[in-house]
């Protein structure tokens, strides 16, 4: 038993079939969902079109459980994402800088920040924490330790749609999250938003009062 020595069982999204694994998913967060309910049905549907658009959620278990608790409509949204950019520019022989300017909604107030960092995801995550780390200070407790990219569909070149897996830490414990586009870096904010939205949520974020 697991829990005997200190460890929580993970449950691989393909370790199990059909909604066998979506009730095991369910029960880990106290969610009422049985394996033949309509549910665990739609939620099967969901997850198969977007293994169709090239998303993988066996080493992505994170953003598993947030579309699980999205269908199960107990996602409380932490903050609202308008719009996003980034700005890579390099002259001459010197190194590229790149510059992120992220635009949100945090309890109906609007924050607009940018932040510099060594390449695209970088500068995405400072420019999110900027924004985040007034209304929820679990964030210095939350980095990310690994990021991936692979290409989905090798076949169409450099039009091809890539899967990112960004790994994120905190306190000892350790979560995945995916995001896929033809654009890297929206694939990379995907999987981003997906790890600072688990990671706050693990944290208990969203149960107290807002701060101002």
């Amino acid at each position: 038993d697991p829990h005997a020595v200190g460890n929580t069982r993970r449950i691989l999204v393909s370790e199990l079939s059909g909604g066998a694994t979506v009730a095991s998913k369910a029960m880990l967060r106290a969610m009422d969902v049985s394996k033949k309910s309509p549910e665990a049905r739609r939620l099967l549907h969901r997850v198969a079109e977007l293994e169709r658009e090239g998303y993988s959620f066996e080493g992505a278990e994170a953003s598993f459980e947030l579309l699980l608790m999205e269908m199960a409509g107990t996602l409380r949204p932490l903050f609202e994402t308008e719009a996003f950019r980034v700005i890579v520019e390099k002259r001459g022989r010197s190194e590229p800088t790149t510059e992120a300017t992220v635009k949100l909604r945090v309890h109906g107030v609007e924050r607009l920040t940018v932040a510099e960092g060594d390449g695209p995801v970088h500068a995405l995550d400072l420019a999110l924490r900027k924004a985040l780390r007034r209304y929820y200070p679990q964030l210095d407790g939350i980095r990310l330790t690994d990021f991936k990219v692979r290409v989905v569909n090798v076949r169409e070149g450099t039009a091809a749609r890539v899967r990112t897996l960004v790994e994120s830490q905190s306190d000892g414990e350790t979560w995945s999250t995916v995001g896929v586009s033809t654009n890297i870096v929206e694939a990379s904010w995907q999987a981003l938003l997906d790890s600072i939205v688990y990671g706050l949520i693990r944290a208990g974020a969203g149960q107290e009062e807002p701060s101002a």
